[in-house]
C-alpha cells in the first residue's frame, strides 16, 4: 500500500517525448510512497493501487516543485541606496568602484550574528518556498575570509535542516576582492587563499556541492578562476560560473573547459562560448531579475543558445543588489517577456533544466518514479499560465518528500 495516491489532475512530468516535450498526462495520477514517486501514469492505469490517503486535485495541473537554482539569500542589510543610484544614471560597475555593491554588503554581512543572518535568510527562503520552490541553491560570497565564507554555509545549512526545502550550498568565495587585497601581492594571496585554504576546508565540512566565481573585470580574471577551479576538481567539486554579464571575458568558454554545471547571465555570450556549453554539458542560467534591476539593454542570446543545444534554465538570482526578487511566478514571466522563452521554456527552465545546474537532475526536477516526490498543484486551466500572470500566487499546495509543506 502507498502512502499517497494524487489524482484527478494533469501532470507535467518533464520528462520529454516526441511531440509531447514537457511529458504531459492529462486526466492523471501519481503514487507516492517513503517520499519518492512510485508511479506516474493516466488515472485509469492506477485506478487499482491502494493508499493510506487519496489526494483529489480537482482537474488542477501538477509539475515537479520548482527549483531556484542561482540565490545569494544568504546576507546582511540591503543595498536600497543603490537602486536610487542607478535610477540617476549610476551603472554597476560605477557602484561597484565607489565602494558599494557587493563590497558593501561583505561589510554589513561580516556585522550581522549568525542568527541575524539566519532570521533574515529565512524570510526570504518562507517566500520562495510559498512560490513553489522546493529545492534553493544558496551562494557564499559576503564573507570573502575562510572563517566568513564558512559561516554563511553553516548558516545555509542549518536553515535547510528546520524547513521542508532541500538546500544547495555553493562557495563563491571568488565573489569579489576584499577592500585590501584588490591589487599586486594581496590579490594573488586572496586567490591563493580559495584555492589552497577555503576548498579544501570547505570540502572537508561538507558545506558545498559545487564551488562558482564571478569572472568579469569588476571581478576576477579567467586565470584566477583558473587557479579556483583546478583546486575545486583537486577537492572532488564541480564548478559554475558568473560568466558573460557585463561583457565577454570568454568565461563560457573556460566553464566548459572545466565541465562546468552551469554559466549563469550570458549577456554578452558569444557563439564559440554557447558550442563550447553544448559540448560539455553545460547549463545556461538565465537570470532575468538582475537584467531588469540593472535595466540593462544587451539581452542573453536565446536564439543562439536554442540553435547550440544548450539547456536553459532561470533562476531569482535573488540577493540584495541586482536582484531583489522573491517570486519564482515573476521569474518565469520576466524570462518569457524579456528574454523571449517560451512558457515551455521557462517552466523547463525551474525545473527540469535547473536541477541540471545544480548536478541534481537524477533526484528532483521531474516528475518519475524513483525521484524525490517533490510537487507543485497549480490551481490553473492551462499550464501556459505560469509564464503568464505578473506576479501570480504560489501554487494551491506545495508538497516536499510527499509531504504538504
Amino acid at each position: 500500500m502507498w502512502d499517497r495516491l494524487i489524482t484527478d489532475c494533469h501532470v507535467a512530468t518533464m520528462v520529454a517525448q516526441p511531440g509531447n516535450p514537457l511529458g504531459i498526462f492529462p486526466n492523471a495520477a501519481i503514487g507516492i510512497d517513503g517520499g519518492r514517486i512510485v508511479r506516474v501514469g493516466k488515472r485509469t492505469e492506477l485506478a487499482g493501487f491502494r493508499a493510506r490517503e487519496v489526494v483529489a486535485c480537482g482537474g488542477a495541473w501538477i509539475t515537479p516543485g520548482l527549483v531556484d537554482c542561482h540565490t545569494h539569500l544568504v546576507f546582511g542589510g540591503t543595498r536600497a541606496n543603490e537602486h536610487a543610484m542607478r535610477r540617476a544614471g549610476a551603472t554597476y560597475e560605477d557602484i561597484a568602484k565607489a565602494g558599494g555593491g557587493i563590497a558593501s554588503t561583505v561589510g554589513a554581512t561580516r556585522a550581522a550574528s549568525a542568527d541575524q543572518l539566519r532570521e533574515s535568510a529565512r524570510r526570504r527562503l518562507h517566500a520562495l518556498m510559498e512560490g513553489g520552490v522546493t529545492t534553493v541553491e544558496i551562494k557564499s560570497g559576503y564573507g570573502l575570509d575562510t572563517a566568513a565564507e564558512m559561516r554563511l554555509l553553516n548558516v545555509a545549512k542549518a536553515i535547510g535542516r528546520e524547513e521542508p526545502v532541500r538546500i544547495v550550498g555553493t562557495l563563491l568565495a571568488a565573489h569579489a576582492l576584499p577592500a585590501e587585497a584588490k591589487e599586486g601581492a594581496a590579490r594573488d594571496a586572496y586567490v591563493k587563499m580559495i584555492a589552497e585554504e577555503m576548498i579544501p576546508a570547505v570540502a572537508r565540512a561538507g558545506l558545498a556541492t559545487s564551488v562558482d566565481a564571478f569572472c568579469e573585470t569588476i571581478a576576477f580574471t579567467a586565470q584566477e578562476v583558473e587557479k579556483v577551479f583546478t583546486a575545486a576538481r583537486a577537492n572532488g567539486l564541480p564548478v559554475r560560473l558568473h560568466a558573460e554579464q557585463l561583457s565577454n571575458q570568454k568565461g563560457a568558454e573556460l566553464a566548459a573547459r572545466y565541465k562546468a554545471l552551469s554559466a549563469d547571465h550570458l549577456e554578452h555570450l558569444g557563439s564559440a562560448g554557447a558550442r563550447a556549453m553544448a559540448a560539455a554539458g553545460t547549463v545556461a542560467v538565465l537570470l532575468p531579475g538582475a537584467f531588469y534591476a540593472l535595466n540593462e539593454k544587451k539581452k542573453p542570446p536565446v536564439d543562439m543558445l536554442r540553435d547550440a543545444g544548450v539547456p536553459i534554465a532561470i533562476a531569482t538570482d535573488c540577493n540584495p543588489g541586482t536582484s531583489p526578487l522573491l517570486n519564482p511566478q515573476l521569474v518565469m514571466n520576466m524570462a518569457c517577456t524579456l528574454f523571449g522563452l517560451t512558457p515551455e521554456e521557462a517552466i523547463a527552465g525551474m525545473t527540469i533544466n535547473a536541477a541540471r545546474a545544480l548536478g541534481l537532475a537524477h533526484e528532483i526536477g521531474s516528475i518519475e518514479a524513483g525521484k524525490a516526490a517533490d510537487l507543485c498543484v497549480w490551481q490553473i486551466d492551462e499550464l501556459s499560465e505560469l509564464g503568464y500572470w505578473i506576479g501570480m500566487p504560489g501554487p494551491a499546495r506545495r508538497m516536499f518528500a510527499g509531504q504538504d509543506a
